[in-house]
């Protein structure tokens, strides 16, 4: 299990399909980030984060670590106390139109996909609203139907007119995710997106994560407090305990030879991590 080729063993997803790909320019960028709440707590303490094209960051870290609130402030949602917020290696502006821009190339993939679809909307409706909004142009159903098989849902047709109760949850899952590419984003930043799926349905939506990272480039910040989810398909790790960053690199270095307790103390619910295992 010691190699990255052999740590990517997911359906449907050939781990080859990534061989010498490097990740591009930065695209999201934190630096020296800082959020502090009315109440006198501090969630994010002075943290520096990128985040490359075509490369998957997973954000680890236990509940109340700060990771959410991180990934919340970098998507413009909530407010830094201080320090900064790079797209592109420009600072973040907080005007109305610079931020509808903005989120169009950085698209927030919610955990629960029953609570991020409207129960009333098709998945015609649910997938055509990015677009709607952000007034893209061309042809709307095929707009729809390209991100809908992008998204691994084929033939699109068969989806276009079922709402989501009548979708498994996998599949409503993979709705958001068509919602998101129809917009044609640079970056995904996924919060817990497997999180309310079973075992098998898990693997298959991190198996599509990893073949978009191949096939568009599109890279993605997953924040999850499962170190094993990581080790599927992370290139880099990032561990956040108490509102900053204690430990990051290359996933083999950081879950195959940890330098920080916390981190040590995260991998010793993952057995099959265990160093002593790995050939």
């Amino acid at each position: 299990m010691g190699d990255r080729a052999s740590r990517r063993i997911l359906p449907g997803y050939d781990a080859t399909d990534a061989a010498g790909r490097a990740p591009g320019d930065v695209v999201l960028e934190a630096r020296d980030l800082s959020v502090h709440f009315a109440s006198g707590t501090t969630s994010v303490d002075r943290v520096s984060l990128s985040c490359r094209r075509g490369e998957i960051v997973a954000l680890v870290g236990q509940s109340g670590s700060g990771k959410t609130t991180l990934a919340r402030t970098l998507l413009g949602l909530q407010q830094a106390s201080s320090g900064d917020v790079l797209f592109d290696g420009a600072c973040l502006e907080r005007k109305r139109a610079s931020l509808t821009a903005f989120r169009r190339c950085v698209q927030f993939v919610l955990q629960d996909p029953t609570a991020a679809l409207n129960p009333k909307q098709t998945v015609y409706e649910a997938v055509a609203e990015g677009a709607r909004i952000h007034r893209l142009p061309g042809d709307e159903r095929e707009l729809v139907c390209a991100a809908l098989r992008k998204a691994g849902l084929n033939p699109p047709e068969r989806y276009l007119s079922a709402i989501p109760q009548e979708l498994s949850g996998g599949e409503r899952q993979r709705v958001v995710i068509a919602g998101a590419l129809a917009l044609d984003p640079e970056f995904l930043v996924a919060d817990e997106p497997v999180a309310s799926l079973d075992a098998s349905v898990r693997a298959e939506i991190l198996a599509l994560l990893l073949r978009l990272r191949s096939e568009l480039g599109l890279g993605a910040l997953v924040i999850t407090h499962d170190l094993g989810l990581a080790w599927n398909i992370a290139d880099r790790v990032v561990v956040m305990f108490e509102g900053r960053i204690v430990e990051e690199g290359p996933v083999e270095d950081v879950l195959l030879n940890p330098q920080h307790e916390y981190t040590r103390r995260l991998l010793s619910v993952v057995p099959t991590l265990d160093a002593d295992q790995v050939s």
